[in-house]
């Protein structure tokens, strides 16, 4: 079955026209335009940090633009809540599936709306409707299986026919294949063309293009919040689409960047580092004094590299640090080899909300828990370290959830400083901070490699890496593809390896 390449009606089903979408310190949305017709797989590219995610919680419901209008069949509507998405034939498949893993198939494809008198259940009708939209999906998993007890292909097919139990006529999907094996992707390939034959409008976001060359009707690239092109994909390749997302960027270098003389150790030397199907990232290394930086698409690998580095996430692996062959199967040992990880969640992954700035500071160095800790010894150990990266708090023994997101993130950095750690490692660590926050973390992380430690810094903005790494690793769908010198290799150069998977 094929995809036609024009759509079969002159009338969009789906128009949005002038959005735009702030957020302090950002303009996410400048003023995009996009057209979807029914029987189409409308192809979404752009870089990250484009505004393809908020383009998309703006047609789900999840945002409300600052201005711009919204027509499904010609007719404009207003989204002020996601269940409004829902009731206008609106869909959003995750890359994170947002199912409910104890729950059975049929449960999670009725959740809200099963088929009920009085408030009580029909489990039967339910589980036979559940059947039939099993099977227009082609799942041959029963609808009493368990979500959790799926493999994440049938994982898939499930977020699908859930998507067509609420009669959805508009189905974004997410990156559907980033953790899909081969012959999955085929599946969902298969379920997509029968969803467009059936009069449905696909909107398909994927870092892969060669699925775009495959699956795809039409593009529309964003850049930096605006419209870069459209067009349809035949008559267009990759080269086109990556120049397009890329744009004519210029390194957004500032003043402090110079060659450095990097002589120090080696510090941390990856071999390699394997995860089937997943990673299998070899030959990077960092010496102490340099900023590493680890740059990819989302999905790219990069998080998973170093929760594993960090003993966070089982793999396989040969390090050696400082020289020395090390294993390491578990945080803990990784902390032994005084290594430090600030995650990409600090809220939730980095701290403790209800303690206080200093005692959240002395987490890592405090040996035996941190409730046994003397306040005024605790307060001896991480006040100065505090200080050094300009912490703003009304006090020491202020709870960390009532300082601003900068504030939080330099107290995560505080935890592992204060325990003398060598080999740092930072996922996304400017993730929701402003201008200013990203501006002073940078400033704190330059002083720290400065000071002898090795720096890993793992960011989707490649601007922030061109402007303060020593060196750029690109990471493709789990592999290193290539390595760069932010001095010499211009930002488009880099920009098309992320993208393409090659080095140039």
């Amino acid at each position: 079955m094929t995809i036609p390449e024009t759509p079969a009606s002159p009338t969009p089903l789906l128009q949005m026209r002038k959005i735009r979408k702030t957020f302090p310190g950002t303009v996410a949305l400048a003023s995009v335009d996009l057209d979807v017709y029914a029987g189409e797989v409308h192809c979404l590219l752009g870089e990250n940090g484009a505004g393809k995610s908020t383009l998309m919680k703006i047609l789900a419901g999840s945002y409300i633009p600052d201005s711009g209008e919204i027509r499904i069949d010609g007719e404009p509507v207003q989204f002020a809540h996601p269940l409004d998405g829902i009731r206008a034939g609106i869909s959003v498949i995750y890359q994170e599936l947002d199912l409910f893993a104890d729950l059975t198939v049929a449960q999670n494809l009725f959740l809200g709306h099963s088929p009920s008198t009085g408030g009580i259940v029909h489990r039967r009708e339910r589980r036979q409707r559940a059947r039939e939209y099993l099977d227009r999906v082609g799942a041959t998993f029963s609808p009493d299986a368990r979500v959790a007890d799926l493999p994440i292909a049938d994982q898939q097919l499930t977020a699908i026919a859930r998507a067509l139990t609420t009669d959805a006529r508009i189905i974004v999907m997410d990156e559907p294949t980033a953790t899909l094996g081969e012959a999955d992707v085929e599946k969902v390939y298969d379920v997509i063309r029968r969803l467009v034959a059936d009069g449905r409008a696909v909107i398909y976001i994927s870092h892969r293009l060669d699925e775009i060359a495959t699956i795809g009707t039409r593009i529309t690239v964003l850049r930096d919040g605006v419209n870069a092109a459209k067009y349809p994909v035949a008559g267009t390749d990759a080269e086109r689409w990556i120049s397009d997302m890329i744009g004519d960027k210029k390194s957004e270098l500032t003043e402090h960047r110079s060659r450095r003389t990097l002589d120090g150790e080696l510090a941390l030397e990856i071999d390699r580092v394997t995860i089937p199907r997943v990673l299998d990232v070899r030959d990077v290394s960092v010496r102490a004094g340099e900023i590493l930086g680890l740059a990819g698409l989302g999905g790219a690998g990069r998080s998973t590299l170093l929760a594993s580095v960090f003993g966070a996430q089982k793999a396989q692996m040969r390090l050696r640090v400082f020289g020395r062959p090390v294993k390491i199967g578990s945080v803990r040992d990784a902390v032994r080899h005084r290594f430090g990880l600030v995650p990409e969640s600090r809220k939730t992954q980095g701290l403790l909300l209800g303690l206080s700035v200093a005692r959240n500071a002395g987490l890592a160095a405090l040996r035996g828990g941190s409730a046994l800790f003397p306040r005024e010894r605790e307060q001896r150990r991480t006040g100065p370290i505090l200080k050094q990266l300009s912490v703003k708090a009304a006090s020491p023994h202020q709870e960390i959830r009532l300082l601003s997101g900068g504030n939080q993130q330099k107290v995560v950095l505080a935890k592992w400083l204060a325990r003398d750690t060598r080999i740092l490692l930072l996922d996304e660590p400017t993730r929701g901070l402003d201008i200013g926050a990203k501006a002073d973390l940078y400033r704190q992380v330059r002083l720290l490699a400065e000071g002898g430690a090795a720096v890993v810094v793992a960011s989707s903005e490649l601007n922030e890496l061109m402007a303060n790494a020593d060196r750029i690793v690109v990471l493709h769908e789990g592999r290193k593809v290539g390595e760069f010198d932010p001095l010499t290799d211009s930002e488009q150069h880099i920009s098309h390896a992320i993208i393409s998977g090659r080095a140039s």
